[in-house]
């Protein structure tokens, strides 16, 4: 999971300076079934270009299931599409409650998205463009990386 973590943070504060980020667990803790993987961040600064780069991204990688960038919100999220399908929106209860159906009835659909999700965050690196000033991921990490 840290490593995920780092990966996805780092694709991202590449692109623009990281204000928060947050991803799901890979599994659940207790139950140690795998649990469909999303990512939500807040850039200081965005923009349409920003926007664009990351969905160009998500296009261009070869995934088994469909993933939607939502910046409908404060806080961009990137996630696969079947659950704001299925939750109708990204409102709470129905978010959770579709998050929770599917982690433990559609292990296979978990296991798809996790796989597409290291590779969505492969691509991130390869569109990325280096900040040009140091410590764009001092935010998250609490110093310089």
């Amino acid at each position: 999971m840290e490593k995920r973590f780092k990966s996805a943070a780092q694709a991202l504060s590449r692109i623009g300076a990281l204000e928060w980020f947050g991803l799901s667990a890979e599994s659940n803790s207790t139950y140690g079934y795998l649990q469909v993987p999303y990512m939500k961040w807040r850039y200081k600064n965005r923009s349409e270009q920003t926007a664009r780069l990351i969905e160009d991204a998500v296009r261009a990688t070869h995934v088994q299931v469909e993933w939607t960038l939502d910046r409908t919100r404060r806080n961009w999220i990137l996630l696969p599409s079947r659950i704001i399908v299925e939750a109708q929106g990204l409102m709470d209860p129905a978010f959770s409650d579709v998050l929770d159906r599917i982690n433990t009835q559609d292990q296979d659909f978990c296991r798809r998205a996790l796989s597409d999700f290291d590779l969505l965050i492969a691509c991130l690196q390869s569109f990325a463009i280096p900040e040009t000033r140091p410590g764009s991921t001092e935010d998250i990490y609490g110093g310089a990386q």
